[in-house]
């Protein structure tokens, strides 16, 4: 098999291959409002980041409740690598978490997590006050709470560049119908997984929403409020965060031992493809020509939800052939079969 593989490599062509799925940034560093930079402070900071942390790599709220990690919210420093403060504003706690120890933590106790590679959301933000209504583009001042809150939940987030066109296209009446018809024509240069419609509406101070979201066939939408554009930011990201979390994440006893088998890779999908897969312990089995097979252990709709992301589609298993015979006709040795649970997927 080493052999095999090597061969994969070297001989696999190389050519241009659509990004599917992204990181958001730095997976386990975490930005934590802080009122100051005493003691206390940074203590509560510190327990409230780990907080954060396990809420964005589990997407679970009750995970912050397990017993398992009591020791860790009350000493969370024996998994941080460094800390330290960004002046913003507003204030934050900024820590870095090592990896290693964090998931090792998650998987003592019985939590799965939710890996790097995750679905791409193009936001279409309206944002409508007394002075008026104004879409949020990449590079306006109204975009900072939303990618500070986007990071702070673990979710790739892109926005328009809202020219003119655009402004056009992100008014209320699209931004709030049933379906994004209006919106995808002028989403598809930005080549995102997901879409993301927000409608923000501020009263008296305070801001409520109302957010739809659309990726591949699936659809959610729900409400959020905040006391400030920054609340209010957080709190679609976290609901939209626990929404899709489900579909990546398999159910504690849900997962299983599955075999995989993929058509059509080359070299560069199979690295995409790697990463893809390392939250499920993906094991390489074999990889002949432009086929490979994994053995890893998840749920069957997480692996279609992560395979998804990669536009990866499913095909049924390929029935058992007859057994190859000898020049005197008699059966050839059996190749090892694969295991059971096989899920088989083609590009």
């Amino acid at each position: 098999m080493r052999l095999t593989a090597r061969l994969l490599i070297l001989c696999l062509s190389l050519f241009a291959l659509p990004s599917f799925a992204a990181a958001p940034g730095n997976l386990y560093q975490v930005h934590e409002p802080v009122a100051s930079q005493q003691p206390d402070e940074r203590s509560a900071g510190l327990s409230r980041a780990l907080q954060t942390l396990v809420l964005r790599l589990t997407g679970d709220p009750r995970a912050i409740q397990s017993g398992a990690l009591a020791g860790y919210f009350k000493d969370p420093q024996q998994l941080i690598s460094q800390y330290g403060y960004e002046n913003g504003p507003p204030l934050a706690l900024v820590v870095d978490f090592d990896p290693a120890s964090v998931n090792n933590a998650l998987r003592q106790a019985g939590l799965p997590v939710w890996g790097a590679n995750r679905p791409s959301l193009l936001a279409w933000w309206l944002n409508e006050s007394a002075a008026g209504s104004s879409l949020v583009g990449d590079s306006q001042e109204g975009a900072a709470p939303l990618n500070r809150a986007a990071q702070r939940r673990g979710l790739p987030l892109l926005l328009p560049m809202a020219d003119l066109s655009e402004q056009g296209v992100g008014t209320a009446q699209n931004i709030t119908a049933a379906q994004p018809d209006a919106l995808l024509a002028a989403s598809e240069r930005y080549s995102a997984d997901g879409l993301l419609a927000v409608d923000a509406k501020e009263d008296g101070g305070k801001w409520q929403a109302q957010w739809r979201l659309w990726l591949g066939d699936s659809r959610e939408q729900g409400q959020a409020q905040g006391d400030s554009p920054d609340a209010l930011a957080d709190a679609v990201m976290l609901a939209v965060s626990q929404r899709l979390a489900p579909r990546f994440v398999g159910a504690p006893g849900a997962a299983s031992a599955l075999t995989l088998q993929v058509q059509g890779a080359n070299l560069e999908r199979y690295a995409q493809l790697q990463k893809l897969l390392d939250p499920m312990g993906a094991k390489l089995l074999l990889a002949q020509g432009d086929n490979l097979q994994y053995r890893l252990n998840a749920s069957p709709d997480q692996l279609r939800a992560q395979l998804g992301l990669a536009h990866l589609q499913e095909a049924p298993v390929e029935p058992a052939q007859q057994p190859a015979l000898d020049a005197n006709g008699q059966p050839l040795p059996a190749q090892p079969a694969a295991p059971g649970n096989v899920m088989r997927f083609r590009w």
